[in-house]
């Protein structure tokens, strides 16, 4: 496979790198820009002050030390939200927290997404699959985003908080805008619909926990009972933590594992070596999955805060300095991975950073890669011949890289 060619020389790609100016060329493919930046300026220096992380080590040095680089967004999300339905989201959930609050609504989350309980989704899961490759078979072509990878973890997640089927209808557009108003830059139509789904969501999740209030559900498969009820070190979440958490959940279940699936069979019709070696090996199809993480990361930046003056890389870095982690140049870094920009579906070890690192590090990780082992798998078999009909359409975004649509033959 031969790399998109770039106008542009290396130094000069890293030199005007400007992450609040991005280009289309970028949001098609940001990789060459990634190369430049790991070798011309690893810890590149922003316009307005931020750092921008490209090497693997430095990106996972940040990760290993959350005293010394914060998750928490108070600061640095209000200038951006101000005092918003996006702002009161973004500062208190989950991913955007230190402990404690992290430590207790992780905790909470991760109880229900037990080895046993995320075996006992398998079935189930393996049911909708196979549903939906009946209905595309059927048909003979599907848009691989919207009639296969986005419905299996709406379902899932939906299904892990007892979300009625047939109030299921908005959340992936809500998902969609709340999770498009973390780009970095971001314009008033972003804004307002960001804070629009946030205050919609809002208003149905008050609803629906005040119906499960009335009507528990078992705390070990429920995560919304659980999180109702949950307490931890004696303490439980207050009415504005269950409630926000309640949306990463949806979110963070959702989008990401629709990117992974999505850029998954994409990326496989794109190599066909690789498919046919998975064709003919299923058993391949769990290093195919860290493989297809690594290549095309569903979250390609993640970001800290400094809380006291440091060093990253021999850079100074002084108290207060935002610094954003590039995590799908990291995991294309080869002073990490051997051969970065060739798909290999064999690849061993392949310690990506796609899920993060440390006590931030994806809490849903063993889900997303039972619904990814499944969707690509079974499609990959049921569809040996499949192939794109039609250029796929990119999300266009460069915090979550995806695809919004991808036409597909399967006849």
């Amino acid at each position: 496979m031969t790399l998109p060619a770039t106008a542009d020389a290396p130094h000069i790609l890293a030199r005007d790198f400007d992450l609040q100016h991005l280009t289309p060329a970028f949001y098609a493919d940001p990789y060459p820009v990634y190369r430049a930046l790991r070798t011309h300026e690893p810890v590149k220096r922003m316009p307005d002050g931020s750092l921008f992380l490209t090497r693997y080590k430095d990106v996972q040095a940040v990760y290993r030390d959350p005293r010394m680089f914060s998750s928490d967004k108070t600061v640095e999300f209000k200038p951006k939200y101000g005092a918003s339905p996006l702002y009161a989201h973004h500062t208190t959930s989950l991913v955007f927290n230190d402990p404690p609050l992290h430590t207790r609504v992780r905790k909470l989350i991760a109880g229900a997404l037990t080895a046993r309980a995320i075996a006992a989704m398998e079935p189930g899961l393996i049911r909708l699959v196979d549903g939906l490759l009946d209905a595309a078979a059927d048909q003979g072509r599907l848009d691989l985003i919207g009639e296969f990878a986005a419905a299996i973890p709406l379902e899932i997640i939906g299904n892990l908080l007892v979300v009625p089927h047939e109030e299921r209808a908005p959340l992936r557009d809500w998902s969609l805008a709340i999770l498009g108003a973390l780009e970095p830059a971001l314009n008033a139509a972003q804004l307002e619909r960001g804070n629009r789904a946030v205050s919609e969501f809002v208003a149905y999740l008050q609803d629906l926990v005040a119906r499960r209030r009335r009507s528990p559900g078992d705390p070990q498969h429920d995560v919304l009972t659980r999180l109702i009820e949950g307490e931890v070190d004696g303490e439980r979440l207050s009415e504005v933590e269950l409630l926000q958490n309640c949306i990463f959940i949806l979110n963070a279940g959702h989008e990401t594992t629709t990117n992974l699936i999505g850029n998954g069979l994409v990326t496989l019709s794109e190599w066909p070596d690789a498919r046919a070696a998975l064709q003919q090996e299923p058993g391949l199809i769990d290093s195919a999955v860290e493989e297809c993480l690594r290549f095309e990361s569903s979250n390609q930046l993640g970001n800290r805060m400094a809380t006291v003056d440091t060093e990253i890389g021999g850079h100074a870095v002084a108290r207060g300095t935002p610094v954003t982690l590039c995590i799908g140049a990291a995991n294309r870094d080869p002073e990490q991975f051997a051969d970065p920009e060739r798909f290999e579906i064999r690849r061993e070890p392949n310690r990506h950073l796609a899920f993060g690192f440390g006590i931030h590090q994806c809490a849903g990780l063993s889900l997303a890669r039972l619904e990814a082992r499944i969707a690509i798998g079974r499609f990959v078999q049921r569809f040996p011949s499949y192939r794109l009909s039609g250029a796929p359409t990119r999300g266009g975004r460069a915090r979550f890289r995806g695809f919004a649509a991808a036409p597909c033959e399967v006849g």
